[in-house]
């Protein structure tokens, strides 16, 4: 069983997905963190993200990469939104993206193009969404639990910049697949979006005889 489950940042996504895989048995990845892991790469590099060609010579890397804390940095983050925009940096984790999805028995993965392109016939798709203020605001609280002192202000546009620069780029846009079940988690607590979505799966793949 694939499980598809795309969104914005803060959304709620990444948490949602792992509590699926959890819940599923299944295998878990957090696509995010290659692009996150290519923008590590071009700042220790001391490359230009906005320049395709320094952009694809970070995507090599080993798988050790992921596990690296620095990863989870609001500037890497912004970083990776910038790379990610590039088809050729896409087109060199594609495959990668693609091995996971499609191992025997099936997985678990959150990103923002995977019901659309990476497992466009996954048996559960799932668009996870939240305001951009809620999200913020969540963004805000985890940064500052890590001793961050930026402000809410910058997080806030820091986020639309992304969502805008996700949702306009020209390959593999930020967009709800046609088949995915929307969530909105803006009001929900974490225990009841994670129902909610099992829910969702759960109607889906006994739509699809797989339940």
């Amino acid at each position: 069983m694939i499980i598809a489950v795309d969104g914005p940042a803060a959304s709620g996504k990444g948490t949602i997905a792992r509590a699926l895989a959890h819940h599923y048995g299944l295998p878990h990845l957090d696509t995010g963190l290659l692009y996150r892991a290519v923008a590590a790469n071009v700042a220790r590099l001391e490359l230009d993200g906005s320049i395709e060609a320094d952009a694809v010579a970070a995507c090599d890397f080993d798988d050790a990469l992921l596990d690296d804390p620095i990863l989870r940095s609001d500037a890497i983050g912004s970083l990776a939104s910038i790379v990610s925009a590039h088809p050729l940096v896409r087109a060199a984790l594609f495959h990668r993206q693609k091995r996971f999805a499609y191992q025997p028995g099936g997985a678990v993965l959150d990103g923002r193009d995977i019901g659309t392109v990476i497992a466009p016939d996954a048996d559960a798709k799932l668009f996870i969404r939240a305001t951009p203020n809620i999200r913020a605001k969540r963004r805000h609280a985890e940064l500052r639990a890590h001793g961050s002192t930026i402000s809410l202000d910058k997080v806030l546009a820091d986020i639309r910049a992304r969502d805008l620069r996700d949702s306009t780029r020209s390959n593999a846009p930020l967009v709800p697949a046609n088949d995915a079940a929307l969530l909105d988690t803006s009001f929900l607590s974490i225990e009841a979006s994670v129902q909610r979505a099992i829910a969702i799966v759960e109607a889906r793949t006994s739509e699809k005889g797989l339940a």
